[in-house]
């Protein structure tokens, strides 16, 4: 004969189903801001990807002051919260600043493409309607703005990683990480623009809370921190 629940023993299990619902919903945290962190560093991981198998030496690249340019077109992700192109939203964008003497602003043919959706890599930047989030034949994928779809309200970059207030990494054929807008450089490796310390990328959501993504050193090596 088997024994039933008492009355105590049922209120005592909802109390503790209960309780541990709490502490998981506290422990994860806001679910949203996770999201959008694991997928900056995947993007960010992808970048450097892009950038070790497109090796963008080219010696003849020679412009009219006689220094190379080629290193300008490095791949790199570019975090902004522009007013026209991503709806005053932080947003970025993964592109190879190949056009002309190379501006530091993407245009739609400079813009990775996403191997999954083959959409532009772009959560809205300046310059064609095409490379606005707000307009309705927009190119690039919404999730990569991470105000509109996360909730993400700054993105701050640690000392060791700003450069002029840039909020930008690139990367060698090595994989090793640069920092700032690359168009500045007059020749392949300037002391100012290699990484020297660990680059610490905080996303703070609206709510308030924050997580920091980790990108190191010479390696690149990126790693999420709660």
């Amino acid at each position: 004969m088997k024994k039933a629940f008492t009355l105590m023993e049922l209120i005592f299990v909802i109390i503790v189903i209960g309780v541990l619902t709490a502490v998981m919903t506290t422990n994860t945290g806001n679910d949203s801001l996770t999201q959008a962190a694991h997928q900056v560093a995947a993007d960010i991981r992808y970048t450097q990807h892009l950038a070790m198998i497109d090796d963008k030496y080219d010696r003849s690249e020679i412009d009219s002051e006689n220094k190379v340019k080629w290193q300008k077109s490095r791949w790199q992700i570019y975090f902004s919260d522009n007013e026209t192109g991503a709806d005053g939203q932080w947003a970025y964008t993964i592109f190879s600043d190949t056009n002309g003497d190379s501006t530091g602003e993407p245009t739609e043919t400079e813009i990775a493409i996403d191997p999954n959706s083959h959409r532009r890599m772009t959560g809205g930047q300046t310059g064609s309607n095409s490379l606005k989030i707000t307009k309705e034949n927009f190119v690039g994928e919404k999730r990569l703005n991470i105000g509109k779809t996360y909730g993400v309200s700054n993105v701050t970059f640690s000392d060791s990683c700003t450069y002029y207030n840039s909020k930008r990494l690139a990367f060698d054929y090595t994989g090793r990480p640069l920092l700032g807008n690359i168009s500045s450089m007059s020749k392949p490796y300037d002391a100012t623009h290699l990484l020297s310390a660990d680059c610490d990328i905080t996303l703070i959501h609206s709510n308030g809370d924050s997580i920091v993504i980790t990108v190191q050193a010479e390696t690149g090596y990126v790693k999420v921190t709660y």
